[in-house]
């Protein structure tokens, strides 16, 4: 016993020292929305296939989810994440849930476009000014899930679309729950947000910004979370009040994941790429 317990004690010091002399620095690039439009399916798989992105974010209530599926299993070396939507954001398009949950969708059965009242939008467009229960919440959330396990073995992780997780705390515990039971947990301690190209920069210039925030990391690990996508005809149609020039934007994300000089940077740099999968608990 007390042999059993020096072991024990001795493995945890050569982890804790291993650990504090880690120089290197790990960086997670996250796509998010594939199957939300043809065009982030586009831009998410060539992140993955020609670019940094690592783990991609599935929306399993869209349109272009089953051709988002088979792509995914086309390429079981991206680390899946099920991205779980409980809104609609967009003026032209429009998501619905897989479930009955009428205190999640407006007149028409659609998905509120937002989760916080949003002053470019009329009153009683949020799930904030609804009259939604975690009963409608977790029936959604599990068909969301389920759906998205049957047709993807490999996904690892959970996250949430335009972060309703923290509308209340009994929707984040509901998720943490689901994370659980699904085996869907990861451990993110110690993670922090990379910045990326910044708030300020224009398209043109997120390649070197990005390249210059690369430069100046030091050892740790960091997430950094964008929307990929191509800006096609279809993409050209996408956006809302506050957010237009949507498939200018998403292209310009596409464009840094998979440029040669930010792949160069982090050549030089010994960035380590991981994903949520590295993450996961058993």
């Amino acid at each position: 016993m007390k042999k059993h317990f020096l072991s024990i004690l001795l493995t945890a010091i050569v982890y804790s020292v291993s650990a504090q002399n880690d120089n290197t620095i790990y960086l997670l690039v996250r796509a998010d929305d594939i199957g939300s439009f043809r065009a982030a399916n586009e831009g998410c798989i060539e992140s993955y296939q020609n670019g940094i992105a690592r783990s991609v974010e599935l929306m399993p209530p869209c349109a272009w989810f089953p051709e988002a599926i088979k792509l995914l299993n086309e390429n079981p070396g991206y680390d899946v994440g099920i991205h779980l939507t409980l809104t609609s954001e967009w003026s032209n398009v429009k998501w619905r849930p897989l479930t009955h949950c009428q205190g999640l969708t407006d007149a028409d059965g659609y998905f509120f476009p937002m989760v916080w009242k949003n002053d470019n939008f009329p009153a009683g467009s949020s799930i904030s000014e609804s009259d939604w229960t975690i009963e409608e919440i977790e029936q959604e959330l599990r068909a969301q899930i389920e759906l998205s396990l049957k047709n993807v073995p490999h996904i690892s992780h959970l996250s949430s679309h335009m972060g309703f997780t923290s509308l209340d705390q009994k929707i984040g515990e509901l998720v943490d729950k689901l994370a659980k039971e699904y085996k869907l947990e990861v451990e993110m301690e110690g993670f922090q947000r990379f910045p990326g190209w910044g708030r300020d920069a224009k398209p043109e210039e997120r390649i070197d910004k990005f390249c210059e925030n690369l430069e100046k990391l030091t050892p740790g690990k960091y997430l950094f979370v964008e929307h990929p996508a191509k800006n096609t005809p279809e993409m050209q149609t996408v956006g809302h009040k506050g957010y237009e020039d949507v498939g200018v934007d998403r292209e310009w994300v596409t464009r840094v994941f998979t440029n040669e000089k930010v792949k160069e940077t982090l050549r030089k740099k010994g960035i380590k790429l991981v994903s949520y999968a590295d993450y996961k608990k058993e």
